[in-house]
């Protein structure tokens, strides 16, 4: 008779992480990963902002518009925009999956928190770029 006790082994990994061959230190690490290197981009992102933010204090708005409309300045907003919208992303689904037990709430809230996310991104990105190119485009 054949030994079958590898057969019936009682695996706590799923299905779909046995056929990937993922084991507990291989899942989420792109995720850690990606929020550390956003975290990172947002240090130098965010002090420019503040300082673009800083030069516009007191500006009229023509002079706003044409300090907006820069390309270094824009091309400085649209990377704060995505590195920041996307740090929020992975921040907020890490909470989401840490204290959401429910799995189809946990689900929805994932998909509402994507959506946010990447609403608010869409609207800043237009906001720069009308702002940016629209004397261009006038």
């Amino acid at each position: 008779m054949a030994d079958n006790r590898a057969d019936t082994r009682v695996s706590m990994r799923t299905p779909l992480s046995r056929v990937k061959g993922l084991g507990a230190s291989g899942h989420g690490v792109e995720h850690w990963w990606l929020q550390r290197v956003t975290a990172v981009a947002n240090i130098p992102l965010i002090i420019a902002f503040v300082i673009i933010v800083a030069a516009l204090a007191g500006s009229s708005y023509d002079q706003a518009i044409a300090i907006v409309s820069h390309p270094l300045i824009a091309i400085i907003l649209i990377l704060a925009v995505i590195s920041v919208t996307n740090h929020m992303r992975l921040g907020m689904q890490v909470i989401i999956e840490d204290y959401v037990h429910d799995n189809g709430l946990r689900i929805a809230a994932i998909i509402a928190n994507n959506f946010y996310a990447a609403i608010i991104a869409v609207a800043c990105l237009y906001a720069v770029l009308k702002v940016s190119l629209g004397r261009i485009l006038v």
